[in-house]
Parts: structure tokens; C-alpha cells; sequence
């Protein structure tokens, strides 16, 4: 064929995510001598090896968590007899019990579940929680002398108060009883609290060292009532709360986590609590394969079914699909609508509906955190684009350099940038301070960071130029004065550039095992579930497949990507179909790629299907091949007996790929193309769909010696 380039100029694609992709070494060995002595499959062996799970005994506590012998709690968490003994005499003598709970789920579910269980336990019991717009995080010395002038005997924090030292010193001055309940980091000085429980404080072996501030709760609740000898009707509930909260606050399902959370799971779409039913179906969950089918939405973004209705079943009935749930259908669907009021509305609404035993109450508080819900789905949805928009304008070139992303802005919610910090983290892969101003003097924040850099040291690092601060390893808050700004912005770049490296600042996804679409069916989507439930410590399986053809795709939702990709393995074509959530930045993605994913169940018109959910993609080797100044520029090939020859030339708009078959027939490819040209000379040629086998096969076959040369170089 003539050196001439084609009529058609190259098809260009948007950019695609800048990830870093992590694939889990296999140990052949090893996973099949688990699985022997298991009696579980090797590539359950597998995943459970990159989970650190590498003995017989480790995965049978792992696979059946009943199995786990459990120490008593008394044992474990030295203040928890104090603890029992002062709830004990607030409920014999009818002295008063305050409650100071947090605005995000795991508070507002801890606060649920001590109500609703001290109550039943006779306690004369109340609660509190602080401004998130006015006050912030954890207990302070106003609500202490509110308690107070409200004659409160004890008050008892839940997933706050271990680093409220002034105002726990408050009410111990004033007479007060105070227990902590907590699961954050120890400060170095600890509160003059008369008992304090806080697993960071127990031994990192123990089995509840994992647990949130709902995890306390539980075990402060389940204690005090086997003390008091009233148990009936009391763990269900409780456990419906803890599993609510726990996912919510993406706590490790490991340890008892682990195991209360799969009891959770099957407990929950019967639960008799009208607060979980309401929540349940005005989330939609048991529709949940329908809306996904239809394109409603992804993660936070999904709710109603697809013509946004909301179909209300009978309160005493189970919902139509009494299966266990899944930790998704908390952490996409019941968790956002409560985390939004907590964001954006009124904690009370959360709590008043968990405790509630109205059904018809129940149902309107639901359906409260049902519209607080897209109104904080459309606020990050603007927030998140004025971002972008703003770090495209003014930092993307400075993001190597500062290697941190810190940007402020006028009129945001401070209530929900932490999770357009996530979504700019995701996005640009460098740490992320995102702030909006109180007023013209004052700034709050969040902060998101990456594996390689701590967000709390980061925060102690600039100490000096900070008002309150606080966090982990990988997500903090701050405040600021505004004459800061600059100064802080500069420090933050400092410790950055101490820590990271530039290859770190791209997204890291671990993948666990590469996968062929031929592998991918029921019966290996139902092996899986020997992993669940799934979430921190424990995630979702991500597999990849290279080289696989994008044949169908469009958008749809809020933005979201629909597709059907092929691979071509021994001349046989495998098809199925994928999502990708939010991805419409990456639209439409190259005909060709690599891709990384999670499985997915797809319930649509009685029919369960498995899918992709796509959450990587990246080029394939081939199209590195077209770019790479060190490709060589011709070979021989056998293919069926036959021989070839194939290499890259240059047409006037870059390389192409030719194959010539021994009649002098040449197949070319261009990159980013799914029609080739088939013929003698390229005036005559015809136009063909390279994603048919038996040309899928030989340019497969001719980039393998291609490569197979390049290596030899």
C-alpha cells in the first residue's frame, strides 16, 4: 500500500484517569496450598493472601466469623465496670442522663442506639449535639453548662470527647459524672472524664480494637443490659444500628466488626425499627438492580426508582427481597441520606427517626432525609465543577511543583467540601485542602490525603498557623485566620514536597488479579461472596482484563458512562456490559483499553446478570507501541500455519500498523480506530471492523512480535 495517510483523520478521546495501577504479586504456590487444605477455590485463595489471610486458621475465622472467640469486653476495656455501675445508679435512682452526639452517621446512630436502649433499660435519658455550623466537632463548655442547668447527673459522649479535656474539666467541676465513649486518636493528655472507652486504648490484638463510635456504643449497651438482666428484644434493634453506623463511618469490617456486620446485614431488611423500613424504601434499595439497569445513578447518587416514585409497602411486612444486604446498599444508599442531614440539615431529624416506633413519623423523617439528600447531591455537584474549573485555571500546571492541592473559596458548604475533597483527590491524585470562609476574617476546611502522606502530621506541621485542627492518617479538618492563607498554602507545599515524590501523585488503585471476561460468570460472582461483607480492610475485589474493544457506549444519569466491551480469546468472542460512575469527563473512551473492575449483580426485568463496574482503564500495550521512539520497525510472524510480516509506518499523521498476509493483501490499523483497511493498495481497499475475531486475533498475534522484538533491543 501506498505511504499515504488515510482520509479519515485519527478519532481523539478526552483524557483518561492518570492512575497509578498496583497489581497484587500471585503466589501460585501458596494460594493452591491454601485451597486444598480450605476446601475454597485458589482464586479465593488468592484474594485472601493479598488480604494478609495466608493460614488454614485465618481463614476460617475470616470466612466464618462465628467462629471467633470473643474475650469479654470487661476483660478488654479497663473503665467499662466503672461505666456500668455509674449507668446503673442513674437508672435505679431516676438521676438524669445526657447523651452528646455528633453530626456525621456513626454520632447520630451511637446517639440512637444508647437512646433508644437506656430507655428501654428504664434510664431517664436525653441528648445534645453540637452546631456543625456554629460550634463544630465534640463536646463543649456550653452544652456542659446547659446539662448542668438542667440538673443532668451524668453525661455520657458517643463518638466524641476523648480530646475534650476544658470541657470535660468543666463538668467534672460542676459536679457532673462524665463517661467517654470514643473511638479517635489518644491525645497526650487524656480528659479528667470518671471513665473513659475508647478502643485506641485497648490492646492492638484484641478483637475489638476496630470498632467505631457505634461499636462502643454497642458493646456499653449490650453490657449494662446483661448486668441488668434485660436482654429481651433489646439486641436486634441495636445491632440494625450498629451495622447502620459502622458501614456509614467506613470502619474496618474485620475483628467483630466483621462479625456483627454480617449479622447485621441479614437482620436489617426485616428490622422492626420503622426508621430502618422507612430508610429502606425510600432509598429504593430493594429496587436497586432496576435503577443501575435504567442509569439512575451510581454510589450517593442513587435513591428512587427510575420513574421517581416511591413505592411504600406495608411497615410490618419484609421488603420484597428479604435477602442479607450488602455493605453498598448502606454505604451508596441508606449512609448518604443520613451523613446529608448531618452535613446540611438537622441531626435531631436522624435521630428522632432512628428512635421513633411510628411508622408514619418514621416515613416523613425519611423522606426529609430523602430531599436534604439531592440537595446535597446538587450542591457538591456545583461545588465539584467551580472546583475543577478553578484548579484547571489556576494550579494544574503547579501541581508537580506544590505536589499538594489547597484551595479556597467564597460561599461554599462547609458541610460537604469533604467530599469534593475526595472527588478533587480522586481526580488530580495530589493531597487535598479544600477551605470556604465563616466570614471575612475566618476560614474552615477538610483535608484528604493520599497513601504516602499523613494529613494530621501535615495539620501539626503548620500548628502555628492554625486555629483548630484535627484528624488521621487520611482525611482532617482545620480552621484558619485568612491572613494565613498564602503563608499556610506555602507550608503545606513545604511538607509536601518533604514526603511525596512525583510519581505519587496519581490515584493508586490495587488490583488483586487479572481476569478474562470468559472467567466471569454466576457461578464465579457467587464464590465471591465467601469475601463479604466488603468495605475498609476488607474491599471489594478488583480484577483487570487487558486489551479488551469498547463496541457500545453513551452516558447516561448524572453523568455516568454505559458500555459493552469484547475480548477475543482463541477466535471466540466474549461480550458484557459495564458501568462507569461519574466518568463523564473520560467520554468517549478509546476503542481499545485495559480495564480494571469490580463485579456486579444486575437485576433487570427478572433476570440476573453479572457486570463490570469499571473503576480504572488505562491504553494497552499496543497503543504504547505506536508512541514508543524505541518500537521497531518491522517482523516476521507465523499465524495458522501461515507466515507474515507486520510493522509501523509512518502515514503523514503518525504510525499505523501494517500486516501483510502472503498474497500481498495488507490489514492497516491506526491508533484510537475500530475500522482498519483491508486490500492491495489503499485506493481500493475496503474498510473493516477490527474488532471482528479473526482480525482482533492477527494483530494481536502481530503485536506479541512486535513486542517479542522490542524486548530483544
Amino acid at each position: 500500500m501506498p505511504d499515504r495517510p488515510s482520509s479519515e483523520p485519527p478519532k481523539r478521546h478526552r483524557r483518561l484517569p492518570d492512575q497509578r495501577w498496583q497489581i497484587s504479586p500471585q503466589q501460585t504456590e501458596l494460594a493452591q496450598k491454601l485451597a486444598v487444605a480450605t476446601n475454597i477455590s485458589p482464586t479465593i485463595s488468592q484474594l485472601l493472601i493479598n488480604r494478609g489471610i495466608e493460614t488454614p486458621k485465618q481463614v476460617e475465622t475470616f470466612l466464618e466469623p462465628e467462629s471467633l472467640i470473643l474475650p469479654s469486653p470487661l476483660e478488654e476495656f479497663p473503665d467499662l465496670a466503672i461505666s456500668l455501675e455509674l449507668l446503673q445508679e442513674a437508672i435505679a435512682f431516676q438521676k438524669k442522663i445526657a447523651i452528646c452526639g455528633d453530626y456525621d452517621a456513626d454520632g447520630m446512630t451511637s446517639t440512637a442506639l444508647l437512646l433508644r436502649s437506656l430507655r428501654a433499660l428504664g434510664a431517664q435519658v436525653d441528648y445534645a449535639i453540637p452546631s456543625r455550623m456554629h460550634e463544630g466537632y465534640g463536646i463543649n463548655k456550653r452544652i456542659v453548662e446547659e446539662f448542668h442547668s438542667e440538673d443532668v447527673w451524668l453525661i455520657l459522649t458517643v463518638d466524641n470527647g476523648i480530646s475534650a479535656f476544658e470541657p470535660i474539666a468543666r463538668a467534672r467541676e460542676l459536679g457532673l459524672a462524665v463517661i467517654i465513649t470514643d473511638h479517635h486518636d489518644i491525645p497526650q493528655q487524656l480528659p479528667p472524664a470518671n471513665a473513659i472507652l475508647n478502643p485506641k486504648l485497648i490492646a492492638e490484638s484484641s478483637p475489638y480494637r476496630g470498632v467505631a463510635g457505634v461499636g462502643v456504643a454497642y458493646i456499653l449497651a449490650v453490657s449494662l443490659a446483661q448486668h441488668l438482666g434485660q436482654m429481651q428484644g433489646l439486641i436486634k434493634p441495636m445491632l440494625a444500628l450498629f451495622t447502620l453506623g459502622t458501614i456509614a463511618d467506613l470502619a474496618p469490617l474485620t475483628g467483630v466488626n466483621r462479625r456483627w456486620v454480617k449479622r447485621g446485614l441479614q437482620h436489617l431488611p426485616k428490622s422492626q425499627l420503622p426508621g430502618i423500613q422507612a430508610l429502606i424504601q425510600v432509598a429504593g434499595v430493594q429496587a436497586r438492580g432496576d435503577e443501575r439497569a435504567g442509569g439512575a445513578g451510581g454510589a450517593e447518587e442513587q435513591g428512587k426508582s427510575s420513574n421517581n416514585q416511591i413505592t411504600i409497602t406495608n411497615p410490618k411486612s419484609q421488603i420484597p427481597n428479604p435477602k442479607s444486604l450488602k455493605p453498598e446498599d448502606i454505604g451508596f444508599r441508606l449512609g448518604p441520606r443520613i451523613n446529608a442531614i448531618g452535613r446540611i440539615g438537622n441531626p435531631q431529624t436522624v435521630i428522632e427517626l432512628l428512635i421513633t416506633d411510628d411508622m408514619g413519623v418514621a416515613l416523613e423523617l425519611a423522606m426529609q432525609c430523602e430531599q436534604t439528600n439531592t440537595s446535597r447531591q446538587q450542591m457538591c455537584e456545583q461545588i465539584e465543577q467551580e472546583a475543577i474549573a478553578y484548579v484547571e485555571t489556576e494550579f494544574f500546571t503547579s501541581l508537580q511543583q506544590d505536589r499538594v492541592l489547597f484551595i479556597v473559596q467564597p460561599n461554599w458548604h462547609h458541610g460537604v467540601i469533604g467530599i469534593v475533597a475526595s472527588r478533587l483527590l480522586e481526580r488530580y491524585g495530589v493531597p487535598v485542602f479544600i477551605g470556604t470562609y465563616e466570614d471575612e476574617e475566618h476560614i474552615r476546611g477538610s483535608a484528604r490525603g493520599i497513601p504516602e502522606f499523613h494529613v494530621f502530621e501535615a495539620l501539626e506541621y503548620c500548628h502555628d498557623l492554625l486555629g483548630k485542627f484535627g484528624g488521621h492518617k487520611a482525611a482532617g479538618g482545620f480552621s484558619l485566620k485568612a491572613q494565613n492563607l498564602q503563608a499556610l498554602r506555602s507550608r503545606l507545599s513545604e511538607f509536601a514536597n518533604q514526603c511525596l515524590e512525583p510519581q505519587h501523585l496519581k490515584p493508586l488503585l490495587k488490583i488483586d488479579a487479572q481476569l478474562n471476561l470468559n472467567e466471569i460468570n454466576q457461578q464465579f460472582y457467587q464464590q465471591l461472596n465467601a469475601l463479604h461483607p466488603c468495605g475498609m480492610d476488607n474491599p471489594d475485589p478488583i480484577f483487570w482484563t487487558p486489551n479488551v474493544q469498547v463496541v457500545e457506549q453513551q452516558t447516561i444519569g448524572k453523568g455516568h458512562i454505559k458500555l459493552t466491551v469484547i475480548q477475543n480469546i482463541d477466535n471466540q468472542q466474549y461480550k458484557i456490559k459495564a458501568i462507569a460512575w461519574r466518568w463523564r469527563d473520560y467520554f468517549p473512551l478509546p476503542p481499545r483499553v485495559d480495564v480494571a473492575y469490580k463485579l456486579r449483580e444486575n437485576h433487570f426485568n427478572g433476570n440476573t446478570t453479572v457486570e463490570l463496574e469499571l473503576i480504572g482503564v488505562r491504553l494497552p500495550q499496543s497503543h504504547q507501541f505506536f508512541a514508543s521512539s524505541r518500537t521497531p520497525s518491522s517482523t516476521t510472524f507465523e499465524y495458522h500455519q501461515r507466515q507474515y510480516t507486520c510493522g509501523f509506518y509512518k502515514n503523514g499523521l503518525g504510525s499505523e500498523l501494517r500486516i501483510k498476509n502472503p498474497e500481498g493483501k495488507v490489514l492497516v490499523m491506526q491508533p484510537g480506530h475500530i475500522i482498519g483497511l483491508l486490500g492491495t493498495n489503499r485506493e481500493n481497499a475496503k474498510e473493516v471492523d477490527l474488532s471482528q475475531p479473526q482480525y482482533d486475533s492477527i494483530i494481536q498475534a502481530a503485536l506479541k512480535a512486535l513486542s517479542v522484538l522490542s524486548a530483544e533491543l
